[in-house]
This record gives C-alpha cells, sequence and structure tokens, in this order.
C-alpha cells in the first residue's frame, strides 16, 4: 500500500489529467477530491497550480469535444450511452435539454458543478449544433472556473492546516489515503441513492411484452387504449421520429401541470429516450404522489418497444 501511495505522489500531474480525462469521459468516478486533494498539496509545494490548471483544461476540452462531435453525429443514442455509463446522466437529459434550449452554450460555465449536468451537456451542445468554436470557449471557461474553484478551495484548507504544524504532517502523511476514502464515499452514497431509487420503482415498471397485452385485451374487448405518453424531448424527437402506436407527446412539466388531461378511468404508461427509462419513471412516480395510481413508465422506453418488434408510428410534422 505505502508502495502504491508514493507512485501516486510522484505523478500527480499525470493522475490528475487522466482521473479528470475519465471523469469527464463518462465513468462516474468522483474528481473534486482529488482536486481539493491537489490544491492542498500545493500548500505543501508538492504542487503547482499553474501546472494543474492547464492539465485539467486540456483533459476537459479533449473529453468534452469527442462528447461534442459524438452528439452532433448521433445525437439521441450518445445520451442512451452515457444513461448506461453515468449513475445520474440519465435524470439529468430532460433538464439540460431545456437548459441548453434557453441558455445556449452559456450553460458550460455551470454545467460541471451539477452532477450529471456535466457528463451530458457537450453531447447536447453538440446535438443543437451550436459552433464548435463556440463551445470550446466557453468549455474552456467553465473549465477553468470550475477546476480553479476547487483547486483554490483545496489550497485554502491546505494553509488553514499549516497553522497546526501536527495536523499538517498527518495530511501529509494520510493525504493520498484520505482522498481514496472520500472518492470510495461518495461512489458508495451514489450507487446507494441510486439503489433507493430503483427500490421505489420495484413492481412499477410495465414491460413492453405486458403492455402490448393491454392494447390487444383492450382492442378486441372494444374498449379504449391505454392513455401513452411520449415525454421525450423535441430534440430527441429529430432524431428518431417515431412513438408508439396512439401515443401523445407531452412534456414531463406540462403532464404534471395539467392533471386533467390525465384520464382517470384507464392505465397510463409513459415512455422516454432513455433505456434506464429515468424520466418517465421520476414522471411516474411524482404523479402517484399526486393520487394518479394508475401510470407506469414502460421499461427500456421506445428503444426497450422497438428491439422488441412492436410497431411503431412514424411522426408526419414535429
Amino acid at each position: 500500500m505505502t508502495s502504491v501511495l508514493s507512485m501516486l505522489a510522484h505523478h500527480t500531474y499525470a493522475l490528475l489529467f487522466g482521473w479528470v480525462l475519465v471523469e469527464q469521459g463518462g465513468i462516474p468516478i468522483p474528481t473534486v477530491p482529488l482536486l481539493i486533494a491537489a490544491g492542498a498539496m500545493s500548500a505543501a509545494h508538492k504542487l503547482h497550480v499553474a501546472y494543474a490548471l492547464p492539465v485539467i483544461l486540456l483533459a476537459c476540452l479533449l473529453s468534452d469535444s469527442a462528447w461534442y462531435f459524438l452528439g452532433k453525429r448521433y445525437g439521441a443514442r450518445i445520451l442512451n450511452a452515457l444513461c448506461h455509463l453515468s449513475l445520474e446522466a440519465a435524470t439529468c437529459v430532460e433538464r439540460t435539454h431545456g437548459t441548453v434550449n434557453r441558455r445556449g452554450a452559456f450553460t458550460l460555465l455551470f454545467a460541471k458543478f451539477v452532477p450529471g449536468l456535466s457528463t451530458v451537456a457537450a453531447p447536447i451542445v453538440g446535438q443543437v449544433r451550436i459552433p464548435y468554436l463556440t463551445f470550446a470557449l466557453y468549455d474552456l471557461s467553465g473549465s477553468l472556473v470550475w477546476g480553479g474553484a476547487w483547486l483554490f478551495a483545496g489550497r485554502f484548507f491546505g494553509d488553514l492546516a499549516k497553522q497546526s504544524s501536527e495536523f499538517f504532517a498527518m495530511l501529509r502523511h494520510f493525504g493520498i489515503a484520505l482522498v481514496l476514502l472520500a472518492v470510495v464515499s461518495v461512489l458508495i452514497y451514489r450507487v446507494l441513492k441510486r439503489r433507493q431509487f430503483l427500490d421505489q420503482l420495484e413492481g412499477l415498471r410495465l414491460e413492453p411484452e405486458q403492455l402490448m397485452e393491454l392494447i390487444r385485451k383492450a382492442e378486441s374487448d372494444g374498449l379504449e387504449r391505454p392513455f401513452i405518453v411520449d415525454l421525450r424531448h423535441p430534440l430527441d424527437v429529430l432524431t428518431d421520429p417515431l412513438v408508439l402506436p396512439g401515443a401523445l407527446r407531452i412534456s414531463p412539466d406540462e403532464l404534471k401541470q395539467r392533471r386533467e388531461i390525465i384520464p382517470s378511468d384507464r392505465d397510463i404508461v409513459l415512455y422516454c429516450t432513455c433505456p434506464s427509462e429515468e424520466t418517465s419513471a421520476k414522471v411516474a412516480l411524482d404523479l402517484r404522489r399526486l393520487g394518479i395510481r394508475r401510470v407506469r413508465p414502460l421499461r427500456g422506453g421506445l428503444q426497450g418497444w422497438k428491439d422488441a418488434g412492436y410497431p411503431v408510428d412514424e411522426i408526419v410534422s414535429i
């Protein structure tokens, strides 16, 4: 263990670059503890902030640029991939679409401070086809604010620690171990938080086969079909202009605000873009808290329905 910690201490800039690159690439490993530790190390003159910041900016730009071009080329398919990778991206896709539509590339100035938003902002900016030079300028500015804030927060903590020689000596001896402990703790918290969310959905999700059976049964009995709602953002619809048979396209906010449009005598089925159906699941839970009990998210969303081989309708005009 001592040799590993010693190796990390002697390769701080390489570790910083690789860690930020991987985290910004979508792997859910928390970076903030490392940035604070790097700032604290500068108080002990083991690292220079003037060198660390360019390393962080380069890692962010490389990773974010890759997501920008992937989002520009593949749109919703890339966001689906991020939903699988990240513990939080799926919950932020819908919100980020709205934020980017309102604020454009300005979103990148604060995106890295918001878990999940940091991951999906770059591909969504590419999806809406904001010019790359504009993207790069705002992305670098946002990365500078983000990286600088945590580095200088760590430096401030390091300067305070220096006032106690014993405490500072302890930090120098156990600093890397404490950083690793902080990273593991944040990861465990995120996993437990996601597990809690999934537990709430236990038995709530509707399988594509079950929905198809409900539709067939309604048709054979001469009854109305389930009330199916497409919650996808218009940008996702542009790249995949298909809906489930008879589905209505309604935004999550509109659906929650206009309860009168929700029938009380039918099953209500919600679906979104992400294969982990987190947007539709959250809306379903919100509606159930409002007293609407017969509402369920469709497992796998639109992609899960298509993968099952069931029919879809093409949107003539968007």
